[in-house]
């Protein structure tokens, strides 16, 4: 037995059967209590 992952597979993938996808980040900013509660501590 190998300690290394077999990643031969991953090698000859076909990128383009994936489909594209967008991605869109969330950033919430934080309520004035949560910035009070930070400043506090």
């Amino acid at each position: 037995m190998s300690d290394k992952p077999d990643v031969s597979e991953v090698a000859n993938f076909d990128k383009s059967k994936l489909k594209k996808t967008e991605t869109a980040e969330k950033n919430t900013l934080p309520t004035k209590e949560t910035i009070q509660q930070e400043k506090s501590a």
